[in-house]
């Protein structure tokens, strides 16, 4: 059996209320939490998959882990990368060279990164092979001096498949006329496009033989590229290597490499949940108006409880129960449609474009033409738990008040 106060609190939530306004502000309140709930489910789960897009990007060039000598050099790169595969959350390991190079066609120049790799293990580590958009990775190879770009630096320099580019490296040559740079022609075998602007517009890829001659490193690398099983235990794996490696190496994760710009969009996540939670709690204040209004019209039926013997914790219960109840009715509806939603926002969006006649998002802008979403439940749990934990409060001033109603007052003039 129903304790009477959640009976009475269920009882007058559906009664059909003498006040027609109090009525209304109920279904504001209630709709005002599900709107509210809603918008924080779709705009978390969205900068989620923002947030995984842009990783994802980011990773399919750069790499998990690297591994890099005290001088940015490595002289025994293949006995190191039997060493690390040993480890079980190492899946590849790739060696490259890094240098920074002037690129020139015609009377174009651009400055870019060029990095030397083995298009076999490159492959392993990196998703550029995936990205090409003309020509293939295993193109390159040692001794014909080929070079892939960015979609955005061959733009730049005004250069397609089979054009010829110049590359001076900064290490020049000592002569008697002075410091002369290197200048190597090398041929563009491939284009490729990660949709991150930062590498289309200024990496380049040679094989790792041509940038050692480049760069005279002779048998030496700048450093190892690895992949894990789990790039989210990069931490953990990055300290544990360093436990275990036998020599003076330095090494670096993804989360320290682009720990600024990840910490960013975390910051930037919490911001929007914590200004998008003001919502709910303006839609639970509605609720102490609601209750407040619901008090003063029901003085009478709470004067009769007390008289008969009702303490004031259970009128208190009474009026919690209401306010409650508007609460839990709100935000099932907000997660239900927030979910909803957050799992066809790649349906939704596109027809909302195709209604307007515009595109939202465009590719030569954002570089994703798609909005990404990403539901996460323990979001969703997190959001649905403080949406009551706001509605419930709310309801704390109006039952005590209910609780200090005095029989005699109340009752005088009826």
């Amino acid at each position: 059996m129903l304790p009477y106060e959640l009976w009475i609190g269920l009882r007058y939530t559906r009664a059909k209320r003498r006040n027609h306004f109090i009525s209304f502000i109920s279904m504001t309140s209630m709709l005002g939490i599900a709107l509210g709930v809603m918008a924080l489910i779709v705009v978390i789960s969205v900068m989620n998959g923002f947030q995984e897009e842009l990783r994802s990007r980011i990773l399919g060039v750069a790499a998990h882990m690297e591994v890099t000598g005290s001088d940015d050099r490595l002289n025994n790169w293949p006995g190191l990368a039997e060493q690390v595969r040993q480890h079980p959350e190492v899946r590849a390991a790739a060696p490259y060279v890094m240098g920074q190079g002037l690129l020139a066609a015609g009377d174009t120049p651009k400055g870019a990164l060029i990095r030397g790799v083995m298009p076999e293990l490159e492959n392993t580590v990196a998703e550029v092979g995936r990205k090409m958009k003309y020509g293939r990775l295993e193109d390159l190879e040692a001794g014909a001096f080929r070079i892939v770009l960015g979609a955005e630096l061959a733009r730049s320099l005004g250069v397609y498949p089979g054009d010829k580019v110049a590359v001076i490296a900064p290490q020049g040559m000592v002569t008697p006329a002075g410091m002369l740079p290197r200048i190597k022609q090398f041929e563009v075998s491939g284009i490729f496009s990660v949709g991150m602007f930062e590498y289309d517009a200024g990496l380049a890829l040679i094989h790792l033989a041509d940038a050692q001659k480049l760069y005279r490193m002779g048998d030496g690398v700048s450093g190892l590229r690895l992949k894990l099983a789990d790039m989210d235990r990069a931490p953990w794996v990055t300290r544990e290597l360093a436990t275990t490696l036998k020599g003076d190496y330095y090494l670096s994760d993804w989360t320290m490499s682009h720990a600024n710009f990840f910490r960013a969009v975390a910051i930037e996540k919490r911001m929007m949940f914590i200004i998008l939670t003001l919502i709910v709690a303006v839609a639970a204040f509605n609720i102490v108006s609601t209750l407040v209004m619901a008090v003063t019209d029901k003085q009478a039926d709470i004067a009769i409880l007390r008289t008969l013997g009702a303490p004031p914790a259970s009128i208190m219960g009474v009026f919690m129960v209401q306010g409650s109840l508007i609460g839990v009715i709100g935000t099932l509806l907000g997660l239900a449609s927030g979910v909803a939603l957050a799992l066809n926002v790649e349906t939704v969006v596109p027809f909302i474009e195709r209604s307007l006649g515009m595109d939202l998002f465009p590719a030569d802008v954002y570089y994703i033409s798609e909005l990404p979403s990403k539901l996460v439940w323990s979001d969703v749990a997190w959001i649905g738990g403080v949406a009551l934990a706001l509605a419930f409060l709310a309801t704390l001033y109006p039952s005590w008040r209910a609780a200090r109603v005095q029989p005699a007052e109340a009752l005088r003039y009826e």
